[in-house]
């Protein structure tokens, strides 16, 4: 009896020591480090993934702006000044005070149900770089009154640089890519190289003319 009672009064007794203690705080605090860090990480992932899944559908988004002006490019003169120009297409370095080459022309398809708007199917629009963006120039008339400023749509940033090159023919069977410039006829079809800091360069070709 005297041994059983000794025995229960040790049990009561007994418990963690310290260093148990400290060895269970210090494998908490590096499961509590390992979760933050892993969570810090997963979270980051998600953030970067987020940033370049809406820049790809920016990218997306201006490109197909692009594709539906050039394609629907038109053999139509404008006013310069007041003045009707023979030219068809406006291209080349600083055109447009671009930083880079500048590309202006006019095209059709531009949405209005029923005639209701008091303009036309037809719009003038033009193509730049400044600030590191591509921008896109466009007004509601092709043909402005003197000293009328285009709106400005900002397509894309971080861009570089923008050209253009036309597809030339010398004979039935030659072509080539030359540097684009302002023209009095459509060219055959228009390529647009831009240089992306996040996406090097990108080159698309249009057809133009039918």
């Amino acid at each position: 009896m005297g041994r059983l009672n000794k025995h229960l009064k040790n049990r009561k007794q007994s418990g963690f020591t310290l260093i148990e203690i400290l060895v269970a705080m210090a494998i908490f605090a590096l499961i509590a480090v390992g979760s933050v860090t892993m969570l810090t990480a997963v979270s980051a992932q998600n953030e970067l993934s987020d940033e370049r899944m809406q820049a790809l559908q920016t990218m997306q988004r201006a490109m197909l702006i692009i594709e539906r002006d050039f394609l629907q490019m038109v053999p139509r003169k404008t006013r310069v000044e007041g003045d009707v120009s023979d030219i068809l297409v406006f291209a080349g370095e600083f055109e447009f005070e671009s930083e880079s080459d500048g590309i202006g022309f006019v095209r059709s398809g531009w949405h209005n149900p029923q005639l209701t708007l008091r303009r036309s199917t037809l719009q003038s629009v033009a193509y730049r770089t400044q600030n590191k963006e591509l921008q896109r120039l466009y007004s509601t008339y092709v043909d402005n009154v003197i000293g009328f400023e285009p709106k400005v749509r900002v397509l894309l940033e971080g861009i570089e640089s923008v050209s253009f090159e036309y597809l030339d023919k010398f004979d039935k069977k030659n072509f080539e890519w030359i540097e684009a410039e302002p023209v009095e006829e459509l060219p055959i079809a228009v390529a647009i190289i831009i240089k992306s800091e996040v996406y090097g360069e990108i080159r698309r070709e249009f057809k133009v003319r039918r």
